[in-house]
């Protein structure tokens, strides 16, 4: 079993609130929209850290992280990218390759709206955990806490702040 803390769209900003998540998490995953690359090398400093770069993020960061993580962990596949969009709107440079081959759990950031759904037809979970930086018009900072094991995703929280 891991435990899992999912946050992004940071802009640069943290806070020892979600270090304090960070270090109970087995792993971090930011989607993307880092902002500088203290944001990510303070989450290492509480846990191990996956992410992938933003549109917003320099080339710093983009030669640190991909522009799409796809890997398995605890028996699910997991594909996390910026900007994909989500079931019925799926960004057209990764709607082919996701009908194609979809992971079982596909994750997004970009829109600073939390969203979590299935999509029934390629029989996967999309998660988007909203944004926990302070930039942008989104009214609570919000991140996800969830477990995967034995090819499961369960235990999912929502954690918000105020803006």
């Amino acid at each position: 079993m891991k435990k899992i803390l999912l946050l992004s769209d940071t802009h640069s900003y943290m806070d020892e609130t979600v270090l304090n998540h960070a270090k109970l998490a087995d792993e971090v995953w930011h989607a993307g929209d880092i902002g500088d690359l203290k944001v990510t090398d303070q989450l290492k400093n509480a846990s191990t850290v996956r992410a992938v770069y933003g549109n917003i993020d320099n080339a710093l960061v983009r030669q640190e992280f991909p522009l799409d993580n796809r890997f398995i962990l605890e028996g699910v596949d997991v594909w996390i990218t910026h900007i994909g969009g989500y079931p019925k709107k799926y960004n057209i440079r990764i709607k082919e390759e996701i009908k194609l081959n979809p992971p079982k759990l596909f994750i997004t950031g970009h829109s600073h709206i939390l969203k979590v759904m299935p999509d029934k037809d390629l029989n996967l979970l999309h998660m988007n955990p909203g944004a926990i930086g302070k930039h942008g018009f989104h009214k609570k900072r919000t991140m996800l806490r969830f477990e995967l094991n034995k090819g499961r995703i369960q235990n999912l929280e929502v954690i918000e702040y105020p803006k």
